[in-house]
């Protein structure tokens, strides 16, 4: 099987591909990547060399490229990671969203429509727990929650899921969508909460929090979330959604206090010392309260439960990052510092 993975030099994809190239020899993987900031061709070491892994640098907004991709692999399965993701950027900058997030999906539906013969093929969009909004107090997303998004980034990723719909619907194009909640993990751009804060933390730094950091998320390990969607991918409904969750909610200031602790158990400074960073920013436009993921249905359907908890995934992670600074040089540009204090700098800082 020729598989097109899309993004596959980001967080998630790189993530997705380590799993699977070694795993799965006798398929053959092409990952497609812009090689924008956030994606770092380091976060591939390992598989790069592998005869069933190849490498196109192609801006899937740029349609004679993803169909040139295609017109040369002709792939039997389509995952597609690639997007911009990161809401404050989306904030200060929604044009890229736009083209990305929209156009781009546009494209691949386009091509794959062309190159999959009649009714076979995959499409497998991934997409995030934003497109519904936030929630209150109580209660759940499950996969029949209305579409309320709050952000450009959130809104362009809606736009892409119901363009993956009517593709299936007018087209009869095979898609299955997932719809995740937020990961963490290895080689995840530092603009993150977590590795932002591992990051800071290390170097004594500020630990910017928005509002009162009582903001809460429901966060899933990226490997978890990796074997989610192949698990979706072999034994999901065509034209179905499924919502992944790691099942466990915080608060955005109680994750940061447990980095905070657990960092300070790996390297034997004082926890107190770290959690004195801790510094608290005027909050961002239309910061959604709270998201929590019922994943039910792919539990009962593809048998998928995460196997990380909270703790156990954060020390994996925290200990990927201080094992490897290298990685963290290489991707740490000047785009990224000074999007830090463009971003956080301006917020009226302030300690509590």
């Amino acid at each position: 099987m020729k598989i097109i993975v899309t993004g596959g030099a980001g967080f998630i994809g790189a993530n997705f591909l380590q799993l699977l190239v070694p795993r799965f020899r006798q398929h053959q993987f092409i990952n497609l990547d812009s090689l924008g900031y956030a994606s770092n061709l380091a976060s591939l070491e390992g598989i790069d060399d592998s005869p069933n892994y190849v490498f196109e640098k192609v801006d899937i907004a740029e349609h004679e490229a993803v169909d040139e991709a295609f017109a040369r692999h002709r792939p039997d399965l389509v995952v597609h990671f690639a997007a911009e993701s990161h809401v404050d950027r989306s904030i200060v900058g929604p044009r890229e969203f736009i083209r990305t997030n929209i156009e781009g999906t546009f494209n691949l539906l386009e091509a794959a429509r062309k190159y999959f013969a009649s009714g076979s093929g995959l499409f497998h969009h991934v997409s995030t727990d934003e497109v519904y909004g936030s929630l209150g107090e109580v209660g759940s997303f499950t996969e029949e929650s209305r579409y309320d998004p709050s952000s450009p980034y959130s809104a362009s990723k809606a736009a892409g899921d119901h363009l993956v719909r009517a593709w299936s619907r007018t087209y009869g194009l095979p898609v299955k969508i997932t719809n995740c909640s937020n990961n963490y993990g290895p080689r995840q751009f530092p603009e993150k909460l977590i590795p932002l804060m591992v990051l800071h933390a290390l170097e004594r730094k500020p630990l910017p929090v928005y509002g009162q950091g009582r903001n809460t998320r429901d966060w899933l390990y990226v490997d978890d979330h990796c074997e989610a969607i192949w698990a979706v991918i072999e034994k999901g409904r065509v034209g179905e959604t499924y919502n992944v969750g790691g099942s466990f909610e915080a608060r955005n200031i109680d994750i940061v206090r447990s980095i905070c602790r657990v960092l300070a158990e790996c390297t034997g400074c004082s926890e107190g010392e770290l959690t004195d960073l801790i510094t608290f920013v005027g909050d961002r436009p239309g910061h959604d309260l709270r998201y929590a993921i019922d994943s039910t249905r792919i539990r009962r359907e593809c048998g998928w439960a995460p196997r990380e908890t909270f703790e156990s995934g954060l020390r994996k992670t925290i200990r990927w990052y201080l094992d490897n600074r290298s990685w963290v040089e290489q991707i740490r540009t000047r785009d990224y510092t000074g999007w830090i204090e463009r971003n956080y700098g301006g917020r009226g800082d302030h300690r509590e």
